[in-house]
């Protein structure tokens, strides 16, 4: 059975705040959510989602799509990043302006024991499917990586100049989301960058014998750009090789937080933007795991680290990147708000540090995505 787009995404999403599967918990934080989205709960505020996801199938839209992906299977040191999309997205709509507001299409459906669908056998995709669909033959993804490739796909056969902003998860969601949008964008001639602001390289080539997962999906993304070098990494400090190793195997370039101490944000960011400018790039994807942030400002993640950039930096440079380069799309992963990381060194009160980092910077991607300035 051959499904539109429109029809795709009805399969594939629900509510906001809905991607995680619960009766009860977090049932209060979904409500204050669907009413400050749709003034409604319960089932009149899934009328009004489906009413408006219906309506996106008309629009060439001029501001990001936003989605969750409520999704933490990709991760493995500390879970709970599935609960991140819920949680941020009330402090960064509190945040955004009316000019900047967005359209929120939903969460992905998730079901928390899958990872992607090459790792399922035929007999574990239909009974998935049953339960996702109601429908064993339906054609459809049924893993969460899986299907936010196929949502950012069907956004993009709606309206191929669309730009989105994601919310995770843990840091694999970026590997479905940026193979899409480079596909897509090289597939209109454009010259693809993506700017990776982490505590951690992600460059594993696997990790316990799984090639995608949170610490290994820019490594799996580089042959999908024209030059390695096109990847900038900033804030990097935790990893057990040198900067050396990385940029010379793999040939990234990376900006540790020994770099940004010695020189400052402001000329890491300059020497980023004359980077990307100098090789030709016209759209950039920008990811960010809240611990490239420092663990005192942000501890409620999976793997918070010391000694990190700060929430001010972070704004800093993502506004100085949307004055002069074409940032198109982007993500932030990693906030775990039921995490407790008191060991971390923080020093406010958690989750709420986390969050409201996560609401500045989320606000700041979607300003970068939402008003291109490119030079």
């Amino acid at each position: 059975m051959s499904l539109t787009p429109t029809e795709k995404l009805e399969h594939y999403l629900c509510a906001p705040g809905n991607g995680v599967f619960t009766v009860q918990t977090a049932k209060e934080k979904k409500e204050v959510l669907h009413r400050q989205l749709y003034g409604a709960i319960g089932d009149d505020a899934n009328t009004e989602w489906k009413k408006k996801l219906k309506e996106y199938a008309y629009y060439k839209v001029d501001k990001p799509f936003v989605f969750g992906i409520c999704h933490d299977n990709g991760g493995g040191i500390l879970r709970g990043a599935n609960w991140g999309p819920l949680f941020v997205r009330q402090v960064m709509y509190e945040k955004l302006t009316e000019e900047s507001i967005t359209y929120d299409i939903g969460d992905i459906r998730v079901i928390p024991h899958l990872l992607m669908d090459k790792y399922l056998n035929e007999a574990t995709v239909r009974s998935c499917r049953s339960a996702l669909y109601g429908n064993e033959h339906l054609e459809l993804a049924v893993s969460p990586l899986s299907i936010a490739q196929e949502v950012v796909k069907s956004v993009y056969e709606l309206n191929e100049g669309a730009r989105f902003f994601a919310i995770g998860g843990d840091h694999s969601i970026s590997y479905p989301l940026t193979k899409a949008y480079i596909q897509q964008q090289r597939a209109r001639g454009k010259k693809v960058g993506i700017i990776h602001f982490d505590a951690h390289t992600d460059l594993l080539q696997q990790r316990l014998g799984i090639d995608i997962c949170f610490g290994s999906w820019t490594y799996h993304i580089l042959n999908d750009l024209e030059r390695p070098y096109h990847v900038v990494q900033i804030g990097i400090r935790s990893s057990g090789k040198p900067k050396e190793h990385w940029e010379e195997k793999y040939g990234v370039r990376q900006y540790w937080n020994y770099d940004v101490r010695k020189r400052g944000m402001r000329a890491i960011a300059e020497e980023t933007i004359e980077h990307m400018k100098k090789e030709g790039i016209e759209e950039i994807y920008l990811t960010f795991d809240i611990d490239a942030v420092d663990a005192k400002y942000a501890s409620a993640t999976g793997t918070p680290e010391k000694d990190g950039i700060t929430p001010d930096e972070a704004v800093e440079a993502i506004q100085m990147f949307s004055e002069h380069l074409n940032i198109t799309s982007g993500d932030l992963a990693e906030v775990a708000p039921f995490v407790s990381a008191s060991h971390s060194g923080a020093e406010a009160d958690e989750p709420e540090a986390t969050l409201e980092t996560a609401g500045e910077v989320s606000k700041a991607i979607i300003e970068a995505i939402q008003f291109p300035k490119a030079k």
